[in-house]
């Protein structure tokens, strides 16, 4: 497994990079903005990390900007932590053996998103290409929020 990134949602993304940019020394790895979804997906890495980012897309923090404003509470401004998998479907299934809810199921053989027992959102993502789908995943509906 490999820690990809940390995701926090921001209410303004030129106040947030000032921060993040200016005053910590952080790098802009990449930048993706979306007019149907409306957000913008900036990637950042501290300096120390850059070579391995732009490299390995990891180390980071993504930082999710929401163009239609939203009042984040609850800590809903903190995203998910990310992590590549070996072998998605394997790890959904150990996980939901032992009792973790799969929230999002790996049903493109890509993405799955899971809870700690804290509920803090994990989300997975198959190492390489995306896997086959496969049953049960494929026809799996979403529980719950991720």
């Amino acid at each position: 497994m490999q820690y990809l990134h940390t995701m926090i949602r921001v209410s303004n993304l030129d106040d947030t990079l000032h921060f993040f940019c200016d005053l910590l020394g952080m790098v802009e790895i990449s930048r993706k903005s979306s007019e149907k979804g409306r957000f913008t997906l900036v990637f950042l890495a501290a300096p120390d990390d850059e070579a391995r980012a732009r490299e390995h897309r990891a180390p980071m923090i993504e930082l999710t900007y929401n163009w239609d404003p939203e009042e984040y509470s609850g800590g809903r401004n903190f995203g998910h932590l990310a992590f590549r998998v070996e072998d998605i479907y394997a790890l959904c299934e150990t996980l939901q053996t032992n009792g973790v809810t799969i929230n999002r199921p790996p049903r493109d053989g890509h993405m799955a998103f899971v809870r700690t027992p804290d509920g803090i959102s994990i989300e997975l993502l198959q190492k390489g290409e995306a896997l086959p789908p496969r049953e049960p995943w494929a026809s799996m509906e979403n529980t719950g929020s991720w």
